[in-house]
């Protein structure tokens, strides 16, 4: 948009032209007092409001939709009746530019004398228009392309662990161990219709995962895995809107079952900006399966919607394919009855995947590595409350695995809970400090063999700092109890420092 110009005319001259007219108020104008008429709305009645509207019928400078023709309230804004005139100005200057018309002298004197009492709310729009100019040339100069837009992150992390003998492991003790990794993803995120998303992901890291010093899975990171810095395609999927109120994803590489559901504490979901652990991010019913896979998401009002997803992680082996191959289904209801209050259940099924990454290693084979048929049932529930910066949650989630390859069929229940809380804003803008405490996946009946008698105690804490919109530095620190469900197991201590970089 551009705003026209036009020379002002003396004040003689003006006064000549509109003698029905009073210019009183020209006269006291100082650079220090504002008019009394730059504080009045216009009115159909006032002369400014008839000269625009005589301009807009003999140069046709306004489309019929204008509401000049058609006031609702009787009156503008001298900020509304100031764009009306910008865009008059703008189409007279465009068809004079285009085309031999001109604009008479008599109705010359009538646009300056407009341009004048306006000059205040045409400055106005010119600074904004200018802003918006320069807004748009950083995007054009800063975007990847006009579809695609690409993201980076790069997390930095080191930590240390703290252990005594495991009893479980022939008194082996965990030796003091600091060890230090990064994690760098590049992601191509390509939009063609606006309501769809292609995600491209590739990844290299080498960020150790601490069951190998500890022999636990517990003590794993939600951030940790390796690849040795080899660049690898992490992530492929295309999301697509179906309809108001539906929506799909397609999942060829990457991500895994409970990524087709929402989670109610998102403040601890992301493994670069959530919880420090693998545990303390999910429900560990969860992460039953992995890509590639589909999921639907219908809203079924705007309160309540529900997500289903399928996945087979080895559905693309033609020596397994998606008959034998480990899969998981998942079917989750999420219903936000207000503004503070968020709940789900969640039903899961899957085949070979019962190893959660999260638990003890029983709780991931409770049938001793017998069994090569394991179907499980899986059943959780979430709840969340937000309590000014303040976030209180919960999860529980309970799997019935059977042995189906086994004499009898024989059954194994697992039991995991937590209790998590965020408080937003501490410290700082954009801080968070995080507490989670609950039970890792632990076998608390197995009719194979036995049960876990003693419950692990997952227990942990962190700090985000918000240093900008770019960097985000996060200490943490988690304390085992009873690893592994035993009591004859001494505690072990993990400690954190990740540091994300986004850009």
């Amino acid at each position: 948009m551009t705003i026209w110009t036009i020379p002002l005319p003396t004040k003689a001259t003006t006064e000549r032209t509109f003698t029905e007219q009073s210019t009183d108020s020209y006269e006291n104008q100082s650079n220090t007092f504002i008019p009394i008429f730059q504080l009045v709305d216009v009115q159909p009645d006032d002369w400014s409001f008839q000269a625009l509207e005589l301009i807009s019928e003999r140069y046709g400078c306004l489309d019929e939709n204008s509401f000049l023709r058609n006031p609702e309230s009787g009156s503008f804004t001298r900020n509304e009746f100031a764009i009306i005139l910008s865009n008059c100005l703008d189409r007279l200057s465009q068809q004079t530019t285009e085309s031999s018309l001109g604009v008479s002298s008599e109705d010359l004197l009538i646009l300056q004398r407009l341009q004048s009492e306006f000059s205040p709310q045409l400055a106005a729009i010119r600074n904004q228009v200018n802003q918006l100019d320069n807004r748009s040339n950083l995007l054009e100069t800063q975007q990847f392309s006009t579809t695609t837009r690409l993201e980076g992150e790069v997390v930095l992390a080191v930590a240390g662990v703290i252990g005594e003998e495991r009893a479980d492991q022939n008194n082996e003790s965990i030796d003091r161990t600091l060890v230090g990794g990064n994690r760098v993803r590049l992601e191509l995120l390509t939009s063609f219709t606006g309501s769809d998303q292609l995600r491209l992901r590739l990844q290299a890291r080498d960020i150790p995962e601490l069951e190998n010093v500890t022999g636990t899975q517990m003590s794993n990171l939600g951030f940790d895995g390796s690849n040795g810095n080899n660049i690898e395609l992490d992530r492929l999927d295309y999301e697509f809107a179906i309809g108001d109120r539906a929506s799909a994803v397609v999942s060829l590489a990457g991500g895994g079952l409970g990524d087709y559901v929402s989670t109610v504490n998102p403040l601890f979901s992301g493994s670069s900006d959530g919880a420090i652990s693998t545990f303390g991010r999910e429900n560990p019913i969860r992460r039953q399966g992995g890509a590639p896979g589909v999921g639907l998401t219908y809203e079924l009002s705007e309160a309540v919607s529900l997500e289903v997803g399928y996945v087979a992680s080895q559905a693309t082996n033609p020596e397994v394919g998606i008959a034998q191959s480990p899969y998981g289904a998942i079917a989750q209801i999420t219903v936000e009855p207000s503004d503070t209050t968020r709940f789900s259940v969640t039903y899961l099924r899957s085949f070979n995947g019962l190893d959660t990454g999260t638990g003890s290693v029983r709780s991931g084979d409770p049938f001793d590595g017998d069994s090569e048929a394991m179907i499980a049932n899986s059943f959780g529930a979430e709840v969340s409350f937000d309590l000014n910066e303040a976030v209180i949650g919960g999860r529980v989630g309970f799997i019935q695995a059977n042995a189906k390859d086994l004499a009898a069929n024989p059954s194994a229940d697992i039991f995991t809970w937590a209790v998590l809380a965020g408080f937003s804003e501490l410290g700082g803008e954009g801080n968070l400090a995080g507490l989670v405490i609950g039970q890792p996946p632990r076998i608390t009946r197995n009719q194979y063999a036995e049960a876990e008698q003693a419950a692990s105690w997952h227990l942990e804490a962190f700090y985000q700092a918000q240093i900008n919109d770019r960097i985000l530095i996060t200490p943490g620190i988690i304390i085992l109890l009873n690893p592994e469900h035993s009591a004859n197991n001494a505690p072990i201590y993990v400690g954190t420092i990740r540091a994300t970089f986004s850009f």
